[in-house]
């Protein structure tokens, strides 16, 4: 198996924190270490760092060289620039085979998400390695939620494939749109739904095959780029496109498998989700030079010489870094990112 940890886009959501020359997967949002150490941290219980692969942007390389030093340059996929998830899914394939390790299987993690355990992230990694070398569908991931998650697509599970001594693993049913909250709410009353959460899992031979069939605006530069192509030029040839543009017709083929992870799946998309983590697990510490006389607010501080009072106000999210200040309802912290459009027409702030 060859984990590929995958660093992209700024995590606009969460402004002012999270910035284009340190973006949120970079930043210790929950802790002293940032979510990309955390989960190269869990990769290294199970394997070295010259096993470990990075696929990001130059600027980005830079910072995750700086927190994972160990991790050889030559390990680092680079995008030349940003054309969504499914052309930098597809280079990841073509670097790997270009490696000559096109029959190994691979997994993309992204680095803005925590795992826990590491240990069941790893037994559901090893698994799918032996799913992967012995088969060529594709394999995903999935969670059952609690509660209807808005804003994600939704994956329903059909058929079990895998032993009982393995992770959950089952043949894809159908894939669902992200769709309205009264919609969302009925459909997760199927025990079968789970929330999807990208796990790309496949031998690179087997993906670069899958864009062949279903994209072959994409296949053709991968594989001039497999065939020693400079990837600058080639690149800028596949359309942008999320990597559901090929994913929900193989669903739709039956040629796909998912996992019902084996470990707590926490996306920290908005203000509000940290909050709830921190929280929840006993880590919010506001700081002396806080003064809340409110309920469930949450307040980021990065001056220590600044006094902050709240009087009389509830389920808030202030965020101050000194250069830029956030106040936002806990409820409302999804539209950080309008306010960040606005900040940015302006030209008012760094972003």
């Amino acid at each position: 198996m060859i984990p590929v940890i995958i660093c992209g886009g700024i995590g606009k959501k969460l402004w002012p924190l999270s910035r284009q020359s340190m973006p949120k997967h970079f930043l210790p949002l929950i802790g002293k270490k940032s979510l990309f150490q955390l989960n190269y941290g869990a990769l290294t219980t199970k394997f070295k760092p010259e096993e470990i692969f990075v696929s990001t942007n130059g600027e980005q390389a830079e910072i995750a060289k700086k927190q994972a030093p160990e991790i050889p340059a030559d390990n680092y996929i680079l995008e030349p620039e940003m054309r969504n998830q499914g052309p930098a899914t597809g280079l990841i394939a073509a670097v790997l085979a270009k490696k000559g390790k096109g029959d190994e299987p691979f997994m993309i993690i992204q680095a803005d998400v925590l795992r826990d355990p590491a240990d069941g992230f790893i037994k559901m990694m090893m698994d799918c390695d032996g799913l992967a070398r012995n088969g060529n569908k594709y394999i995903t991931g999935g969670f059952r939620p609690g509660y209807p998650v808005m804003g994600v697509d939704y994956l329903v599970k059909g058929d079990r494939v895998s032993s009982a001594d393995q992770v959950g693993v089952f043949k894809v049913d159908k894939f669902v749109w992200r769709g309205s909250k009264e919609q969302t709410e009925e459909f997760i009353k199927q025990d079968t739904a789970l929330v999807h959460a990208n796990h790309t899992c496949m031998t690179a031979n087997n993906l670069l095959a899958m864009l062949q069939k279903y994209k072959p605006e994409w296949y053709t530069p991968l594989m001039n780029i497999v065939g020693g192509g400079d990837i600058a030029t080639e690149y800028v040839k596949m359309p942008e496109g999320p990597i559901e543009d090929v994913t929900q017709k193989v669903y739709e083929a039956g040629d796909a498998l998912v996992v019902e992870l084996p470990f707590k799946w926490m996306d920290f998309g908005t203000f509000e989700s940290v909050a709830k983590y921190l929280k929840e697990n006993d880590m919010y510490q506001p700081g002396q030079n806080v003064v809340d006389l409110g309920k469930d607010n949450f307040v980021r501080l990065d001056d220590a010489n600044k006094v902050i009072a709240l009087v009389g106000v509830d389920d808030l999210i202030i965020v101050d870094t000194g250069d830029a200040l956030l106040v936002c309802k806990k409820s409302e912290s999804a539209k950080v990112e309008d306010a960040l459009k606005e900040i940015k027409n302006r030209k008012l702030a760094l972003t």
